[in-house]
């Protein structure tokens, strides 16, 4: 590992509409390559779905993901869209999950509906369908839980997500990634 300041923070960079269906298509070296090039330290890639620890100087979100967007519009030719938490926020998105979120994965499917501020879970709440006895949903600090029946996945609402405006300043990730995720940033 790279030697660190003492200002650094770990940040989380999720990236939206990466390497999904063919579009977007980023090779997580290239990526981490592209973080690397631009002075983050310690990058990390944590599978296909566009996950990026890394540390950088303690800087505010907005302006880091400002820079990050332009970076990997830059370098990768499309209009970047990410989703950043730092590692003070994440501990936070796991531990304040509803009671027994994450629990009976043989029965339900949970994400992780993470928010691009200025978006608020408040107001994401009232555009996020959920099918009643299929579908259930919950607002966090800039995350939404959800969870969806396997056995009605079909009937689950959680799609037409992708049809609403509000999906462009969202991302989900599944609850396994999002543990994962937190494991890895907590790693020292």
């Amino acid at each position: 590992m790279a030697t660190r300041g003492n200002s650094d923070t770990t940040y989380l960079a999720l990236l939206r509409g990466i390497n999904v269906g063919g579009k977007n298509v980023i090779k997580m070296a290239d990526l981490r390559n592209c973080f690397e090039a631009n002075g983050f330290r310690d990058v990390v890639t944590y599978i296909q779905s566009g996950n990026v620890i890394f540390r950088s100087p303690a800087s505010g979100l907005s302006t880091l993901t400002n820079r990050i967007e332009e970076m990997l519009a830059s370098a990768f030719d499309y209009e970047a869209s990410v989703v950043l938490r730092s590692r003070r926020q994440m501990p936070a998105v796991v531990s304040d999950a509803p009671s027994g979120f994450g629990e009976r994965p043989e029965t339900y499917r949970y994400d992780v509906i993470f928010l691009k501020a200025p978006l608020t879970a408040t107001a994401a709440m009232e555009h996020v369908p959920a099918r009643p006895g299929v579908d259930e949903s919950w607002a966090g600090s800039g995350v939404l839980y959800y969870s969806r029946r396997i056995d009605q996945a079909s009937r689950s609402y959680l799609s037409r997500l992708a049809s609403m405006p509000m999906y462009q300043r969202v991302t989900v990730r599944n609850w396994n990634t999002t543990t994962r995720l937190l494991e890895l940033m907590e790693r020292d």
